[in-house]
């Protein structure tokens, strides 16, 4: 009785596990600190993944969803229960596993984050819209608008109110309405005055609505309110004001330049909303058409050196020779590298103009005799997902790229990094009506910038998709959204957030982990790396060995405090440095190289490579700096070409040369699940039961 009630006056304090059986569990009781920033360590299969996620994170999300009405719990399944003798003080639960957040092609960095939802009512509150012909911006005008146009103009001179006559206007109708007076070319008459006969120029003649002395008496009178919304409502959204004979035209109309804007709304902005999204490529940003990278297999080498593939054959380098010959008078440099081309001379080679026939044309030529099986074989060769033409990429429709903040668009603002928009967040200069409007929509957009870019994700731009990212990337994005939205009395456990993180970014982790505690939540982390280890207020350490060996406490306490070693803690031995890693002598290397010349791929720019075939070989960087890209897009796939697994028809590098022999095979081996079968297991995937 009296253990019952020492446990049950610290369940605002401690999480109370008793007989924890699941996996390789052994039977184990456990007092975990509430509010505290927690670390499960030991060796690979110790049980920490069962501690944390299987029983922890289990129990914790089950008895949330048991909170929940009966109603709810029909859409959610029902969670097994974990093996547990009891639980007692156990938090609702959130866990961030590594892995890719989504495979769905519409989801990006900024959706999945948040960011962009705020971005749109961000542009759809205080965007202003810019004519793309005069690049004037787009107004409404009220009375308000034009009652301050007529304050400005003030000096007991008179102002005429207007409104323009059309062919529909019936003179006399008007003067029963009450209208008594007309403006032709600069001169007003009386309408009762004028002959039934006159012929009126519909260009110059303006129907008088009000005329009055522009001093303080008048322009404050109601009545001046009153002969303007008479105007706009007769002139069907139009007026004119003039004062010392200039005309000044005034619309409630979102229009300019004769094109009618839409007005900026959230749904404009949405590229998952038929009303915003691109009409050609319906908001994915990328449709089927001619591929850039099929079409220029080598961007190293120049249009004379046969950069275009197509054009290449005996029959068809006819175009080439046109091109050539015709790119002449715009100075075309037929000699220098596709890649070192400016945008200018690309758009030339694509598009062509006039007698100069481009890639472009080609296609289309092609196109246009598709009854030839030869051309529809031609057409598919070169046929891939491509960059959307209309919307350039940006899944919206045009009308949304006109609405821009300090001259930049929402496209614009999501190609940007991270890093970059932040610094525009907090540089942007607002009036102060636009500052009230969007105050507490920069701080939620502020906030949750500054969290991703503080734990090493400011090369991200907003428009990166989600499926592009790797599973470390997946689950800081995770962690920072989880901080941003400011959940409080939850249970966070992560899994090896480190894993991909440069040490010098490991730092910023810590922090935000820091922080996630700070603000009122247990954080639980599986983590080996020494620094997050040292920075947690405690440690549970499993051990002291993996499988049946393992699954027991072999320590738990405070970190950070001088503690002695066990004898069954591997973790506290390498921690007080009993044990350290030594390094082996370094064996001799032969010459034998993998040598891959001029690699080119996303942020890498014309480096050579050399790796040796009898050794370690690490791939070291801060995050983004292109590891990933140079051994999955660069490094293997060159490899495959050289083995004769595949055929690339886009190479990134110039060539590949192996001097040895022996290379015979490539086995890639990489982060994601071996396999989900029921009928799998390490025997059946080693394949020991097909010898």
């Amino acid at each position: 009785m009296q253990q019952i009630i020492k446990i049950t006056s610290n369940i605002n304090k401690y999480i109370f596990i008793k007989g924890a059986k699941t996996h390789n569990l052994r039977d184990i009781n456990l007092k975990i600190p509430k509010n505290k920033f927690i670390v499960i360590s030991g060796v690979s299969g110790s049980g920490k993944s069962s501690l944390a996620f299987d029983t922890l994170f289990a129990e914790g999300q089950r008895r949330y969803i048991e909170s929940l009405s009966s109603y709810a719990r029909q859409f959610l399944g029902k969670i097994q229960k974990p093996t547990v003798d009891e639980i007692i003080g156990i938090c609702p639960a959130v866990a961030i596993e590594q892995k890719t957040i989504t495979n769905n092609p519409r989801s990006t960095v900024g959706t999945s984050t948040e960011i962009y939802d705020y971005l749109k009512l961000l542009f759809a509150r205080i965007g202003k819209t810019f004519s793309p012909i005069s690049g004037k911006e787009v107004k409404k005008d009220n009375i308000n608008d034009i009652k301050k146009f007529i304050q400005k103009k003030r000096g007991d001179n008179l102002v005429l109110v207007l409104i323009s006559l059309n062919i529909n206007h019936n003179l006399n109708n008007l003067f029963e309405q009450g209208f008594s007076r007309i403006l032709i070319k600069n001169k007003i008459f009386k309408i009762k005055d004028l002959a039934d006969d006159l012929k009126i120029d519909f260009e110059t003649a303006f129907l008088v609505i009000d005329r009055f002395i522009n001093n303080e008496e008048n322009i404050n009178n109601d009545s001046i309110s009153d002969s303007i919304e008479k105007a706009i409502s007769k002139g069907k959204g139009e007026c004119y004001i003039k004062v010392n004979n200039t005309l000044t035209k005034f619309s409630n109309k979102f229009e300019l330049d004769q094109i009618i804007f839409e007005e900026p709304d959230i749904n404009l902005f949405s590229f998952n909303s038929p009303y915003g999204a691109c009409k050609t490529c319906e908001g994915f940003g990328s449709v089927l058409g001619i591929d850039e990278d099929k079409v220029v297999k080598n961007k190293n080498l120049s249009l004379f050196e046969g950069a275009v593939s197509c054009w290449n054959g005996p029959k068809l380098k006819i175009w080439k020779e046109r091109f050539i010959t015709n790119s002449l008078t715009y100075n075309f440099p037929i000699h220098r590298a596709y890649n070192q081309l400016s945008v200018e001379e690309k758009e030339l080679l694509w598009n062509g103009k006039e007698k100069c026939k481009g890639i472009n044309q080609f296609f289309q030529k092609l196109e246009k005799d598709k009854y030839k099986i030869q051309n529809r074989i031609l057409i598919s060769k070169y046929r891939g997902k491509t960059k959307c033409t209309d919307c350039k990429g940006s899944r919206l429709r045009k009308e949304a790229l006109y609405v821009k903040i300090c001259n930049i668009n929402i496209a614009q603002l999501c190609n940007m990094s991270i890093k970059n928009v932040l610094f525009f967040i907090n540089n942007i200069k607002l009036n102060k009506s636009d500052y009230q409007i969007s105050k507490r929509l920069i701080d939620e957009i502020k906030s949750r910038l500054i969290y991703l870019n503080d734990i090493g994700l400011g090369y991200l731009t907003l428009n990166r998709e989600s499926r592009t990212l790797s599973g470390g990337e997946s689950q800081r994005i995770n962690l920072a959204k989880s901080i941003s939205s400011s959940l409080v009395g939850s249970m966070y456990i992560l899994d090896e957030p480190s894993i991909g993180l440069h040490p010098n970014d490991t730092s910023k982790l810590i922090k935000i982990l820091q922080e996630l505690k700070e603000i009122g939540n247990t954080v639980i982390v599986v983590e080996h790396d020494e620094d997050i280890i040292k920075s947690a207020d405690h440690l549970i350490d499993l051990g002291p060995y993996a499988g049946k060996n393992g699954g027991k406490i072999v320590f738990q306490g405070i970190p950070s405090k001088k503690v002695k070693s066990t004898k069954k803690s591997l973790t506290l031995k390498y921690l007080t440095k009993e044990l350290s890693i030594t390094n082996k002598k370094k064996s001799k290397i032969s010459d034998n190289r993998i040598i891959i010349k001029n690699i080119q791929k996303n942020n890498i720019k014309n480096i050579n490579i050399s790796i040796p075939t009898d050794g370690l070989t690490l791939i070291t960087g801060v995050s983004g700096s292109g590891k990933s890209t140079l051994l999955k897009s660069i490094v293997k796939p060159a490899i495959d070409l050289y083995l004769g697994n595949s055929f690339l028809e886009n190479k990134s590098f110039d060539k590949i040369l192996i001097n040895d022999e022996n290379l015979k095979e490539l086995e890639f081996v990489n982060q994601k699940p071996i396999g989900r079968s029921s009928r799998s297991n390490p025997v059946t995937y080693i394949k020991a039961y097909d010898e």
